[in-house]
């Protein structure tokens, strides 16, 4: 089979410390490839040597060779790169440059000198096969409505290498199988991919070969047995499930519209104070919308909404007085990190500066302290904004997929963690998360939303008939 990808003694470092060392590997043709391996191992360096971002948009220190269809590309302009290489990222945001999908659709292959009519005819396939709305606004789509775009901007550029840094970790698992069986096609016609993920449960059965970064090499593994019994691990919740009783917010028939797009409609419900609520359902049904209502940050088009413990009867414009008692973890860390260093952050809201290193402490930061926020790996970034949150001792804590970035033993220690303040403050916790390895401990009650106007309440049975284990 024809390499398309050869690897030969790469090691990068940022300043001083190395984070790859004498790498070799090669990835044939038409290989689907998982690349695997532990928070902040450096899958993201890698997959940034192999699209050009590092060192042309990210500064580093590269020796060896990356040669693609048999041209060493190291220290090559990421417009050269680019005509073999396909990349998406993490962060969808970040790649987002067009108001409308259409448009942010066509720019790459505009840019490629596609034809019109090819574009077209590849505009409204890709929108089909990913249930997009060509005329949406991009800004205003979900997280994973985001992924699925940039995923099909790529796409549609058509270059025959294509990798993708965990398309997975704000996609429900019906549009993630979907992915995987889009990418395994096109493995079929002579394309290659490689895919950075977390949820192996859910790409194993598509990949046919595994390399996995560890101690700053990359192996190839066995595929057959490979986190075999990992893949079916569920972290099991090992505190008492509550029933609370006393509401802390309440909702009476509330609407929420954007233009003539309805969200939520006509929607009743109470959240309990003290109770660990997991909200859940598919890309784009309105569960950030909802946790936004929750937080102030949107506000209803008609409906009661009240925060019951300090007897305010609406849900008024926030303030400083009301963040100190609400914490909110964005999908995207990004836009909570601000400061100089990982310790000023967790400093800047904490409680006091004794609670700010007890939690520092608690998430094993200490090395990580003097370093900047935006250096650092996603599943890093998504620990420290986790625990600037908490450092806060927040009343209510709200947290839109705060597992995008982890490993199975960073994810079981951030829920272990969750919970353990959540015992120690009685804090009011509500998750939205698409991560079936710890849904289900991260509950005490379930509320599924179906349709804009259709909430199921249930208890942890229905987290397993939701992710179907």
């Amino acid at each position: 089979m024809k390499k398309v990808i050869d690897v030969k003694n790469l090691s990068f470092k940022y300043a001083d410390e190395y984070v790859l060392k004498a790498v070799n590997f090669s990835i044939n043709e038409g290989e689907f490839v998982l690349l695997t391996g532990g928070s902040g191992e450096g899958k993201s360096t890698l997959i940034y040597l192999l699209s050009g971002i590092i060192p042309n948009l990210i500064y580093g220190e590269a020796s060896g060779e990356i040669d693609i269809n048999d041209r060493n590309i190291i220290n090559k302009k990421v417009s050269e790169i680019c005509i073999d290489v396909g990349i998406v990222l993490q962060n969808a945001d970040n790649q987002i440059i067009e108001k409308y999908v259409e448009d942010e659709l066509a720019f790459g292959g505009e840019n490629l000198g596609l034809k019109k009519e090819t574009i077209e005819q590849k505009i409204s396939l890709i929108s089909k096969i990913f249930k997009l709305d060509r005329k949406a606004v991009c800004r205003k789509l979900s997280g994973g409505q985001k992924q699925k775009l940039i995923t099909g901007s790529t796409l549609l550029m058509g270059q025959k290498i294509i990798i993708l840094d965990e398309p997975l970790a704000n996609l429900d698992e019906e549009s993630s199988i979907d992915l995987m069986r889009i990418l395994l096609s096109l493995t079929k016609k002579g394309f290659t991919v490689i895919v950075a993920e977390h949820r192996i449960d859910l790409i194993k059965p598509y990949v046919s070969k595994i390399l996995k970064i560890e101690n700053k090499s990359v192996i190839e593994m066995d595929i057959s047995t490979y986190n075999q019994e990992e893949i079916k691990r569920i972290i099991i919740n090992d505190i008492n499930q509550k029933h609370c009783k006393n509401p802390i917010f309440s909702f009476k028939d509330i609407n929420y519209s954007v233009k003539d797009k309805t969200i939520l409609s006509n929607l009743s419900f109470d959240i309990y104070q003290g109770e660990r609520a997991l909200l859940l359902g598919e890309n784009g049904i309105g569960k950030t919308t909802l946790m936004r209502v929750i937080a102030k940050l949107n506000k209803v088009k008609s409906g009661y909404v009240s925060y019951l413990k300090d007897g305010e009867k609406t849900l008024n414009k926030p303030d400083k007085k009301w963040f100190k008692k609400v914490g909110v973890i964005y999908q995207n860390p990004n836009y909570q990190l601000f400061m100089k260093t990982v310790k000023d952050e967790i400093y800047f809201n904490a409680f006091n500066k004794d609670y700010a290193d007890y939690i520092i402490k608690l998430f094993s930061l200490e090395k990580l302290c003097d370093r900047h926020p935006q250096s650092l790996s996603e599943g890093q970034k998504r620990k420290v904004t986790i625990a600037t949150i908490l450092a806060m001792k927040p009343e209510v804590l709200l947290l839109d997929e705060p597992t995008v970035g982890q490993d199975y033993n960073s994810l079981k220690k951030l829920v272990e963690i969750l919970n353990k303040i959540h015992e120690e403050t009685g804090n009011t916790m509500i998750t939205i998360t698409h991560d079936k390895r710890c849904a289900e401990a991260l509950c005490d009650r379930a509320l599924l939303l179906k349709k804009a106007d259709f909430l199921i309440e249930g208890d942890k049975s229905l987290v397993k008939e939701y992710f179907r284990y």
